[in-house]
């Protein structure tokens, strides 16, 4: 069984079980939604849809490049803000380049592929740099698949264009393995990463919101604290005045006055 089919497989029973419910909260998906895109890569990853028949044979897998590419377009349609979307392509961008550069200079020929076999060295790559670009939970797997999927389009086009007697199948064969691997181990390091730095710093900070804070005055909590509003400073107690059996400065200057001992009354 393909390494990709076997790790969507450990995902999904991940997901099942709610052990990974935290990374899907993180980047906006259910159990449901996961779940399904799992089952479509599994199934599509048998499906190879011909491009081009000639010299150079082209072709695009279903489940390796199709369902991931659909996955990260809706992923980015849940960016946060413009910057998350703007970095998670970046991120895929550079994830390309570095991938296309280490294909580049490296031949694969035993006795370096007896090393390390290079889907597994892509999918490593892509993800690490796939985190290190993307940061969050959703840029890093955007970055890691998308990263694999361009690498392979140039590829693409490059023996297109040459007219090299090859095969090129795009998220195809070992390509669907790497595009599954880039993009856990993307996700892991976000999380992993992530959980850490929060643990380091205790955890969340929390802030009291406005709407606690008029909720707390409304019922007659004396914080003896003061807030800041758009017309200046004002007291958040109830009691704004002395405390009981203690007197004002005018009162005490008034008590003097009447008692040339210099001893206050007490009532």
């Amino acid at each position: 069984m393909p390494a990709g089919m076997i790790l969507l497989l450990l995902v999904a029973a991940l997901v099942y079980f709610g052990v990974v419910q935290r990374i899907l909260d993180r980047m906006r998906l259910t159990d449901t939604q996961a779940l399904l895109f799992i089952g479509l890569m599994i199934a599509g990853s048998f499906v190879n849809i011909p491009l081009l028949q000639g010299r150079t044979e082209i072709s695009i897998n279903v489940g390796g490049a199709l369902v991931p590419l659909a996955l990260a377009i809706y992923l980015l349609t849940k960016a946060d803000t413009t910057r998350e979307w703007v970095r998670a392509i970046i991120a895929a961008v550079v994830t390309a380049g570095v991938v296309f550069g280490i294909s580049q200079i490296t031949d694969f020929e035993p006795p370096r592929r007896d090393i390390i076999d290079p889907v597994w060295l892509f999918g490593i790559v892509a993800g690490i740099v796939g985190y290190l670009a993307g940061r969050s939970r959703r840029a890093s797997f955007i970055a890691g698949t998308l990263g694999i999927i361009i690498t392979d389009i140039v590829h693409m086009v490059r023996a297109f264009t040459v007219n090299l007697p090859t095969t090129v199948a795009i998220g195809g064969a070992g390509i669907f393995d790497t595009v599954v691997l880039a993009g856990i181990i993307a996700v892991s390091l976000a999380e992993i990463v992530g959980e850490t730095r929060e643990r380091i710093q205790g955890g969340p900070a929390y802030h009291e919101g406005e709407d606690a804070l008029k909720s707390r005055e409304f019922l007659g909590e004396n914080t003896g604290e003061k807030s800041s509003d758009d017309h200046g400073e004002k007291l958040t107690g109830e009691n704004t005045g002395p405390a009981d059996g203690q007197l004002s400065d005018k009162e005490r200057d008034q008590l003097n006055d009447e008692n040339p001992g210099g001893k206050e009354e007490k009532g």
